[in-house]
């Protein structure tokens, strides 16, 4: 059986303090590459801004993950209507890589074809506690799946409800 065949839509703790998610999309593989950089599309499933893409270029995310579906739901508490982070690339080869610092720790993109579709591997790496594990590993399961609806031309289910959902079972998921 393929690692393909076999993908989990779950992320992984490949070390204490990193988590890898994965994703399977339709190509073509700029199609992928314009949704995680180009703000009108990345809007669409995870957060708006602008990004310089080069090395040292300047990133401006602001997420509104209220405005993400035309579902309307209530916030789980604690999470802001909106929410803005300024990073720096720090590294990009475009179609195929991403990298930008996020907080402590930063973010890697890899995509990968595979046939006529694209293979997204994200890994968010220092996630300095349990609380932050289990929030962005359920925030990326969510957002992910939020492109992949995207990218393939689905309507998307609500933010909100599915995030609060998978928090759950990654509290579940990922042993202290």
């Amino acid at each position: 059986m393929s690692e393909l065949a076999t993908l989990s839509p779950y992320g992984v703790r490949t070390e204490t303090t990193t988590v890898r998610i994965q994703r399977l999309l339709p190509g073509p593989i700029e199609r992928v590459w314009a949704y995680l950089t180009e703000s009108d599309l990345r809007r669409q499933w995870l957060a708006s801004g602008p990004m310089a893409l080069t090395a040292g270029g300047e990133v401006e995310l602001t997420w509104r993950n209220g405005e993400l579906t035309p579902h309307e739901e209530a916030r789980p508490e604690g999470m802001p209507e909106e929410r803005r982070m300024n990073s720096q690339v720090l590294r990009v080869d475009p179609p195929r890589l991403l990298a930008f610092s996020w907080g402590e720790g930063d973010v890697t993109f890899e995509l990968e074809l595979q046939g006529g579709e694209v293979l997204l591997t994200v890994t968010h790496r220092r996630l300095l506690d349990r609380g932050s594990l289990l929030n962005v590993s359920a925030g990326w399961h969510a957002h992910l799946d939020l492109l992949a609806d995207r990218v393939a031309g689905r309507e998307p289910g609500p933010f909100w409800s599915h995030w609060s959902s998978l928090r759950g079972e990654y509290e579940a998921r990922l042993p202290e």
